[in-house]
């Protein structure tokens, strides 16, 4: 089989097609015949090296795959070969086979392609997490969405406006924020143009945002903590701007408000039925198309180097996929 390969930690540039042996699966895997697979940024960090977990070279990135299954491990009862499913990884989905964990597949209705599904679950599932599990947003709330046009953003605005809060999508162009807009957020602030801060005050007659979905980091999310509302809830998703903020906790102190940091793959491993019951709520909610991830870039695997440098660059509005 074919496989985009990381022999050595490095630039992106370093990925290179190979053709390797097929896979075996162990017990309580199933080998997956890739159709899609969605980029994330944690496959670039991956592939550089600065990820929080290395994998033993030689491998694939990938965190999410959708394909049929092609072998099954002793002891997998619940999926059949020939089943369409949607798969999470610790890494290898850039390539025409993957193996997972039977806990981390999930069947997909025959009305849902293999491309949308691919790029679903990682960020839905972190938004819904983040909003629901750690915020507990509330209808009625008001939700700020940080990096609003990147795919766990628009899955937050998505996500938000299902849930009955009124979404402020902050994105950093028009067009983003177009996009935003007609994924169901009821206003838009471009942080490049517009003072955050000053917005959101203006957006919210002066209290300020309930819940922050920050993916983002940096300087921003300071920023954000300061358009937080009394007894509000920062979300701390991710760093996609490259840098830890150092957060002013005499803020929180006044604010009486709390930071939280959404750490999606440790409440997987911590709940599994839980999490379990949620990407299959996830799923249900994409088949009936509730939820629309916006795939906006797609690829062959021999470009997924291109895939990934793209997501890094800020080029890929919603998700990139890679399609076999």
């Amino acid at each position: 089989m074919k496989a985009l390969q990381c022999t050595e930690f490095g630039p992106l540039e370093n990925l290179r097609l190979a053709e390797v042996p097929d896979l075996v699966p162990a017990a309580g895997e199933v080998v997956i015949e890739v159709r899609a697979a969605g980029v994330n940024f944690p496959d670039a960090l991956m592939v550089q090296g600065q990820y929080q977990v290395k994998p033993s070279l030689p491998f694939s990135p990938g965190m999410e795959c959708a394909g049929v299954v092609r072998k099954l491990g002793i002891g997998v009862g619940d999926l059949r070969v020939g089943d369409r499913v949607a798969a999470l990884l610790d890494h290898g989905a850039f390539a025409e086979q993957a193996t997972a964990s039977a806990d981390r597949v999930f069947p997909i209705p025959a009305e849902v392609d293999f491309a949308p599904a691919a790029a679903f679950l990682l960020v839905y599932a972190t938004a819904w997490h983040g909003l629901v599990n750690c915020a507990r947003l509330q209808a009625g709330e008001t939700l700020l969405v940080l990096g609003a046009s990147g795919g766990v953003g628009l899955a937050a605005v998505q996500l938000g406006k299902q849930l009955g809060a009124r979404v402020i999508a902050a994105a950093s162009s028009t067009a983003k924020l177009d996009l935003c807009a007609r994924n169901g957020a009821d206003a838009g602030i471009d942080y490049v143009s517009e003072d955050l801060k000053t917005r959101v005050r203006e957006l919210t007659d002066g209290q300020g945002a309930d819940v922050i979905f920050d993916p983002v980091g940096g300087d921003l999310t300071e920023v954000a903590l300061r358009s937080c509302a009394a007894q509000g809830r920062l979300l701390v998703v991710g760093f996609a701007a490259g840098a830890i903020p150092r957060l002013p906790t005499g803020l929180v102190l006044i604010k009486g408000c709390s930071v939280i940091g959404v750490q999606w793959g440790e409440y997987a491993r911590r709940d599994p039925e839980r999490y379990r019951a949620d990407m299959l709520g996830l799923i249900e909610r994409l088949a009936l198309r509730q939820l629309v991830p916006h795939i906006s870039a797609t690829y062959p695997l021999q470009r997924g180097a291109e895939a990934i440098r793209s997501l890094l660059e800020r080029r890929v509005a919603g998700k990139a996929v890679i399609a076999l």
